[in-house]
């Protein structure tokens, strides 16, 4: 997704030098506005999650609800390659995937809440609502089982011709199951143009991936299927944006499906009932104060010459986008009750 950027040009101090003790990272091959536009989808997801949970928090959410804060920069930097019929599925933490695939946040919300503006009239919640102007098939509560869909979407693309590929998401901790190798197989032997993306944010529910996991990178799970697989620093939406292209290319190419393994990072629990006491706080400060996707894109639009007041001009109009979807949630009605009935048996 490549959403327009809107900075005001008025102010006149530089962000500064509060974050020169970081170390430096390569200069990345981007322009102020690509930059821009990176920063405002990630602050977007950024503070979307952080309303969800606080509406979590006051009981105006129920149920599941698994927030992506500190994954911003890997969605991010995959939807900015997607092109109009590329497929985006995923798994339950999938808010920061509907907002980048360019899901209004008001629908967004209102289906968290469960009323009737939400993309699934209110009735799939966190884990279940879909947009198919979007090409959004969903996110899924089943560990891994996104993964044929996925793999079956991009069958669907090759056997139209359409041109598009597949982007599906999955979890480390959904890297065992054995129907995601079954998918493996089958898009190898049919060339399928997949891009299976790895998000690797270290822990599985609570359980680390070293403890979970045998072997290597999980990038080179594909290998004895001969699919390439790639390890991209997920905390850098230019580095993600780059493997992103290779992939893209690659299934453009007609070469078949490629992996791609995010090493990335979630400040938060598992879901909202995830206390995380598996981990350290300095583990989590650590990752926050070093490799925060938000922190890198403002260093790099300094380096570019934004001013500290375009980037606060953003932060207000993403601090308005988030309470007026809020808003709109809480007041949009409850659906009626015969919608228990409608949309449960497809004709065909």
């Amino acid at each position: 997704m490549a959403r327009a950027a809107k900075a005001a040009s008025t102010g006149k101090a530089h962000l500064g030098n509060r974050t020169a003790s970081r170390s430096r990272r390569t200069e990345p091959k981007a322009n102020k506005l690509e930059m821009l536009e990176f920063y405002r989808d990630m602050l977007l997801i950024r503070r979307f999650e952080e309303k969800a949970g606080q509406l979590y928090g006051m009981g105006v959410i129920g149920g599941f609800c698994h927030l992506y804060i500190g994954q911003e920069a890997v969605v991010v930097g995959m939807q900015a390659v997607a092109g109009d019929t590329d497929t985006v599925v995923t798994s339950y933490r999938d808010h920061g995937h509907m907002l980048a695939s360019g899901m209004d946040a008001r629908g967004v919300m209102a289906e968290l809440t469960g009323r009737e503006g939400g993309y699934s009239k209110g009735k799939g919640g966190s884990m279940h609502m879909f947009s198919r102007e979007k090409n959004f098939f969903g996110g899924h509560g089943i560990v891994g089982a996104q993964v044929p869909i996925g793999t079956g979407l991009a069958f669907a693309s090759k056997y139209k011709g359409d041109g598009g590929a597949s982007f599906t998401y999955l979890g480390d901790g959904a890297i065992n199951q054995g129907q995601v190798y079954e998918s493996f197989n089958m898009a190898a032997l049919w060339s399928l143009p997949v891009i299976y993306v790895i998000e690797n944010n270290k822990y599985g529910m609570g359980t680390s991936v070293n403890r979970a996991a045998a072997g290597g990178s999980l990038a080179d799970r594909g290998k004895a299927y001969g699919i390439p697989g790639m390890e991209v620093d997920g905390m850098d939406v230019m580095a993600v944006k780059a493997a992103a292209e290779k992939a893209r290319a690659h299934c453009a190419a007609g070469k078949g499906p490629m992996i791609l393994e995010m090493k990335t990072y979630r400040y938060r629990g598992h879901s909202m009932s995830d206390p995380a006491k598996y981990r350290t706080k300095d583990e989590v400060n650590k990752m926050r104060q070093e490799h925060d996707p938000i922190d890198n894109a403002r260093q790099i639009l300094d380096r570019l010459g934004v001013e500290e007041e375009d980037l606060k001009s953003i932060d207000r109009e993403i601090k308005a986008i988030v309470t007026d979807a809020a808003d709109f949630a809480q007041t949009s009605p409850e659906p009626d009750a015969s919608e228990l009935f409608t949309e449960i048996l497809v004709d065909a």
